[in-house]
Parts: C-alpha cells; structure tokens; sequence
C-alpha cells in the first residue's frame, strides 16, 4: 500500500517504470512547464489566470537504427509544449480533466507516441497543488484520433516562399523587403541561390549536387548575416517551430533535398525551380520570385517583383 501511495504522488515517469509490464518503451518527458491560463468552473476563477503546472511523459516506439543524430526522426520536444499551448488558446475550459485529455490525445496524434501521461496541477487555488493526472492510449480515442488528425492537417501553416536574387539580397531595400513581409500573416520562409562566386566542379552527378546544394546554402548564412531576423534552418522540425512562432527562415537546401522519397527533378543550379519544389512541398500559399524570372509550372501560385519594389 505505501508503495502505491508513493507512485500516486510520484512524477509521472516513475508511474510509466512501474505500468510498463514486461515490455518497456523509451520516453521522453517534460518537467515542471509552468504556464499561465484562465481556466476554472468557480466563478472566483474567472477574468484571472492562475499558475498551471504541467507534467507529461510520452512513451515512444523504438527509434530507428539509423538515427543519425537527426532532429527530424525523433518525437521532437516542442510537439509536448506545442500541444498544451494549443488546447490551452483554443477556448477557456472549465475542467483540468478537459485539459488533460486534449493534450493526450494531441500528443498521440504523433506517429512515434505509443502512451502518454499527462498531470496538470493548479498551483494558486490553496496552500498546495490541485490536479488530475491521466494515462491514454491511442486505442482509447479510436476513429475520433483519425478526425482529429484531418482537423490538424487543415491547421497547418501555409507560409509565403520569397526567393530573393543575389541582387535583392544585395539591394539597399532588402531590409525593408523583410520588413514588409514580416508583416504579413503569412510565416516567412526565404530561399536564395548559389553566390556569384564559381564553385568547384567534380565531374560527378551526386558530388556536384551536394556541392551545389552547400554553395546555396553558404549563400543563405551571407543572407543570415544581413539581417539577425533571418535564421537559416534545415530540418522540418526547425521549419515547423519557425512557423509556429512567427520566425523568419531561410531555407537551407540539403537535407530536405536529399531526404525527400520524391525529390525535386531539377538540378540545384536552377535554384528558382528548386524554390519552386520546395513550395509546392510545404504547400505554400505563393510563391514570390525577386530579381529572377518566375519557373515554369509549379504547384502554388506566383509572381514577380523586382529587388527594391514594394511587394505588396
């Protein structure tokens, strides 16, 4: 009894230790995110917000052999804290129990999340915490997780692609360029191509893409260096947190490229169409080509402005 007692009261991932049965899974954990929200069904509980403490361990299926260091083949730490952000903005709740089981079942929306655990406590309601703790399963939510997962496909950001020309990132006006489409609704991602300078030449189909795509790059750190707003990333899940918390990216080529099941069919020296690919891929809502003529084709809308041009 004393030992179940102590569990009850334990943080959650001792909980997970103890319920794991003969097969145990790895997790990962969130730790005392204390946050701030309305939330209560006691009418001295609204119009103010109290402290929320939130507790949250997830178990995950194995991770593939070939991790590779790879941000993108894990279940990334910001989904835990992206979810309970969300559930928390959507609406005032009256119940920690509604809460907890949004933020579940957000959570094993994930396709590496197998388990989760999910204690919030209020922290300003007595001398202690008051809170609910609850442990779900995919199973235990069925079709609705399917729902929900259509519902999450709509959220999804739809950003603005801009790619600018050695001579708009050059231009006196780039700053201001920035400036008008930080503005916008729209997340910003910025994509550039090779600098002027040549780059060396292997021969080689496959090394003189990488190295083509490393030239685009370098030219997207020279962008970086113009203006600190613009922060060069790689991965899909920088690419998503950026997005989400209304900064400007600059895309850096290689890994998306490389990576991709159906990669781009032109060769990274056609940087305007590579921008174009990317477009399409992160379903963008336009794409915006300054100082380069528009490719052919291409998946989202888009048009043409002139380094130093107002673009809206």
């Amino acid at each position: 009894m004393a030992d179940e007692i102590r569990l009850a009261f334990a943080h959650p991932s001792e909980r997970a230790i103890a319920t794991a049965g003969d097969t145990p899974r790895d997790r990962i954990s969130l730790r005392d995110h204390v946050l701030e929200a309305e939330i209560g069904a006691f009418q001295a509980e609204r119009g103010t917000t109290q402290r929320l403490r939130f507790n949250v361990v997830v178990e995950i299926a194995p991770l593939p052999p070939t991790l590779d260091d790879d941000v993108d083949r894990i279940l990334s730490y910001d989904r835990v804290t992206e979810a309970i952000a969300h559930e928390l903005a959507a609406e005032r709740l009256n119940l920690l129990e509604t809460l907890a089981e949004r933020v579940a079942e957000r959570i094993l929306l994930e396709p590496q999340a197998v388990r989760a655990f999910v204690r919030i406590e209020k922290l300003d309601r007595g001398p202690g915490a008051l809170g609910v703790e609850i442990v779900r399963t995919r199973k235990d939510y069925g079709q609705h997780l399917n729902e929900l997962a259509d519902e999450v496909t709509q959220e999804r950001p739809h950003p603005r692609i801009v790619y600018l020309s050695n001579e708009a990132i050059a231009h006196d006006g780039l700053h201001a360029a920035i400036d008008a489409l930080a503005a916008r609704s729209a997340p910003v991602i910025l994509c550039v191509g090779a600098p002027e300078v040549e780059s060396p030449k292997t021969g080689h189909k496959m090394t003189q893409r990488r190295i083509d795509l490393l030239a685009i790059e370098q030219n997207g750190w020279m962008l970086a260096a113009k203006d600190e707003r613009c922060k060069v990333v790689a991965t899909r899940t920088e690419l998503d947190w950026a997005m989400k918390n209304g900064q400007i990216c600059v895309w850096a080529p290689s890994k998306i490229v490389l990576d991709a099941t159906e990669g781009p069919q032109v060769q990274p020296r056609d940087s305007v169409a590579l921008a174009a690919w990317f477009a399409g891929d992160m379903e963008a809502c336009e794409l915006v080509v300054i100082g380069e003529s528009l490719p052919e084709g291409g998946a989202v809308p888009q048009r043409a402005a002139n380094p130093g041009a107002a673009l809206f």
